[in-house]
């Protein structure tokens, strides 16, 4: 299955209010594995950064200035996006900004219903906890040190992460290829009868020995 871990960092809280997207961060997901596909934009919004959105991610106009227009990336974004599951941290935010830009361009919004918020996930999972990105990062044990300022692409990196653990976590898969070359051979003691997993585990000469020793002493006992 293809999933994209969306994140987006904005100038305010609502679009209504004037406030718009400045960064848009994705990460492609196949069966629950990053693949290295990913789409990162720093988007001039045509209006200033206030001072409360920039203590939180850290974007300043000034850095802005020179960024392409929502409408200039509109296109490879719904490309990006395309034949996949979104996967948003608080979905109704993001989506709320994400379709006023594309509504403004007269292109296809995206539905709400068929994005999967972990946080609505979280909130199930760990009633009454607190469940922001910080709080699961703790949680998982992720690794969330440089995260002083929030930032698009790496929380939706973070964001990966947190998803395969409330999905259940991250399934431990081997294959002879992803070893290099490195090939594990069985133990000369162990067979596998091909039945399910079944495995018959042949006692060593030494095994048998002991064994052979343990019995006589109820055998001597017996005789006494």
């Amino acid at each position: 299955m293809r999933e994209i871990i969306l994140d987006t960092e904005t100038t305010g809280l609502d679009p209504k209010d004037g406030h718009k997207v400045i960064e848009i961060g994705g990460v492609e997901m196949i069966n629950k594995v990053i693949t290295g596909n990913k789409f990162h934009y720093y988007i001039n919004p045509e209006r200033d950064v206030p001072q409360d959105a920039y203590r939180i991610h850290g974007i300043s106009s000034e850095f802005l200035k020179d960024k392409p227009l929502f409408k200039d990336i509109a296109n490879e974004f719904i490309n990006f996006i395309q034949n996949a599951k979104l996967v948003i941290h608080n979905a109704p935010f993001d989506i709320k900004f994400l379709n006023y830009e594309l509504t403004l361009l007269n292109l296809p919004s995206i539905e709400l219903a068929g994005v999967i918020d972990t946080l609505a996930i979280a909130r199930r999972t760990f009633p009454g906890a607190r469940a922001n990105l910080d709080a699961l990062c703790k949680r998982f044990k992720v690794d969330n040190t440089n995260r002083q300022f929030h930032g698009a692409l790496k929380d939706a990196y973070l964001l990966s992460e947190i998803y395969v653990e409330l999905s259940g976590g991250r399934q431990v898969r081997f294959s002879l290829k992803e070893m290099n070359g490195n090939i594990l051979k069985p133990k000369q003691n162990i067979q596998y009868t091909g039945k399910g997993n079944k495995i018959v585990v042949i006692p060593t000469n030494r095994e048998l020995k002991e064994h052979n020793a343990f019995l006589s002493k109820f055998i001597n006992l017996k005789t006494i």
